[in-house]
């Protein structure tokens, strides 16, 4: 049995391509979907309720963005006539089985048990998008749904870790240089252009321990300042 849980209201408005908010196309994937098998699924449906919410909306999936020395690719391009997103996603999750949606469908999740590893890449996630939104009708949303709660509230520590500066805890903001293990690994600081207050949301509650799931979203504004370093093939 599934227990679907409203999320609040947004303080600002929070649009995918101009047409679609993102509450709206939550609640729809919540309807449809309320557990995912992996990150693909997760892709896959989301883009789904994209088009259903804003029928206007194009959704394009792994979109090549290439530069003259790398290529990288983007998780989802909406498309719409008020506009576009870029959209990278975070499916993490802990062990959890059981029997959701309608008509019931079985699921085993895995555990990834790597809670750091989890926040240094949603942090690369918005770091990219910063870098994907130099165009003045893209903005980006680095969206992450995940059962493992320490990502939300993470627990008492005596000691600094070495992702304290990359915690996305409820209510943590987000800016500048971030450091992993005090800079003892350079290929993992972050440098982020804007500020972002977290808030997340719950997605859905199933039964069993593992069965709460949350929603992160970071909504990251257009740059059309910033000379355009990369560009769709």
């Amino acid at each position: 049995m599934t227990t679907p849980i409203p999320p609040p209201q947004p303080a600002t408005l929070e649009t995918i391509a101009g047409s679609a908010a993102l509450n709206e196309v939550l609640a729809c994937l919540r309807a449809r979907r309320p557990v995912f098998h992996s990150e693909a699924d997760l892709q896959h449906s989301f883009a789904l309720a994209v088009g259903e919410v804003a029928r206007e909306v194009r959704c394009r999936l792994e979109v090549p963005v290439r530069r003259s020395d790398a290529s990288e690719y983007l998780d989802l391009l909406c498309l719409g006539p008020a506009g576009r997103t870029a959209v990278e996603f975070k499916y993490v999750t802990r062990q959890w089985a059981g029997t959701a949606g309608t008509p019931p469908e079985e699921y085993a999740l895995r555990g990834h048990n790597a809670p750091d590893v989890a926040r240094r890449d949603f942090l690369r996630d918005i770091e990219r998008l910063e870098r994907f939104c130099d165009r003045e009708d893209q903005n980006g949303l680095a969206l992450l749904i995940t059962n493992e709660a320490s990502l939300w509230h993470p627990r008492q520590r005596r000691m600094p870790t070495r992702d304290e500066e990359f915690r996305i805890h409820h209510g943590r903001e987000l800016s500048g240089t971030l450091l992993w293990a005090g800079g003892s690994f350079p290929d993992n600081t972050r440098v982020l252009r804007g500020a972002y207050t977290l808030a997340w949301r719950p997605y859905m509650q199933l039964e069993g321990p593992g069965g709460e799931f949350q929603c992160l979203a970071v909504f990251i504004t257009p740059n059309p300042a910033q000379p355009p370093p990369l560009h769709e093939a």
